[in-house]
Order: structure tokens, then C-alpha cells, then sequence
């Protein structure tokens, strides 16, 4: 089943904590880097990010007052492998339950996509594995396989 945007379906739009709208819809180049620069995250080429945005399988915004405050993505093969991506809200707004709200979105996608022995993974921050751990998330052991290499 393949996800479509439909930017102006109001089911895809609803208001959560403190006025923020939780809205599913593709995010653009420079909000997402304004997202990313606000919490330190590295920079990355506007056409990098054009591309990788345009291949999300799922993305949500929150949104206070048409303002971006926060987004998360899921990207992957849509089937075997889902990655959830990019779980980001903008420091004066973290520890409102904004964050919590995205994933419950983000969580309800991978469950409607989601088949027998289908692997979600991501990789979290420093400090906030606990958060993930309350959606099933666990840590991969130390002698578990995993490897990374980051381009530059």
C-alpha cells in the first residue's frame, strides 16, 4: 500500500497539545534545515536534502501558528525495511509533548504498512533512547552487527 500526501485532506491534519497541528505533508528544503540547524544537527546540501525528502514514505509536521516546529519522517523500501528519520522539534518546544505526537503519528503509519517480520529501525540521539524504548524500540547489543559510514 503506498502512502499518498494529499495536502488539503483534512483527515491528514489534526491539533494536538498547546494549539499544534500535527499535519501529514512532505516538508520543504528550508524548513527542514531550519529544523536541523535549530538542534545542531550538521549541514547538508539543499539538493541532498531536496532528494531525500522527495523519497519519504511519510512525514508529519507540527505546526504552531504556520510556523514549523517540529516534523518526523519515515523513510525505507516500504515493505522489508522501514527507518524512522529525522524526529526533530525546535528547542523552545521540546518537553511539551510534541515529540510523543509525532511518533504516535509516525507509529500509526509503520503499523498500517507494516507485514510479518517487517524490520523499523533508527538511530537516536544521545539521551533520548528512552523515549524510544516506549514504542518497543530496543538497543542493539554491543557485539550485535551494525556498521555506518557517513559521506563527506
Amino acid at each position: 500500500m503506498k502512502h499518498r500526501f494529499v495536502q488539503d485532506d483534512p483527515s491528514r491534519v489534526s491539533t494536538v497539545k498547546h494549539d499544534v497541528q500535527l499535519i501529514e505533508r512532505k516538508l520543504a528544503v528550508a524548513e527542514y534545515q531550519t529544523l536541523r540547524a535549530a538542534v545542531g544537527w550538521p549541514e547538508v546540501a539543499d539538493e541532498a536534502v531536496a532528494r531525500g525528502l522527495a523519497g519519504d514514505l511519510f512525514s508529519v509536521a507540527a505546526e504552531l501558528d504556520g510556523h514549523t516546529i517540529g516534523c518526523a519522517r519515515v523513510v525505507g523500501d516500504g515493505g522489508i525495511y522501514l527507518y524512522v528519520q529525522d524526529v526533530i522539534v525546535l528547542p523552545p518546544h521540546q518537553g511539551r509533548g510534541i515529540g510523543k505526537c509525532l511518533m504516535d503519528r509516525v507509529i500509526a503509519f509503520v503499523d498500517s504498512v507494516s507485514g510479518h517480520h517487517t524490520t523499523v529501525a533508527l538511530m537516536a540521539a544521545k539521551g533520548v533512547v528512552p523515549f524510544y524504548e516506549k514504542y518497543g524500540f530496543v538497543t542493539r547489543p554491543a557485539d550485535g552487527p551494525g556498521m555506518y559510514r557517513l559521506w563527506s
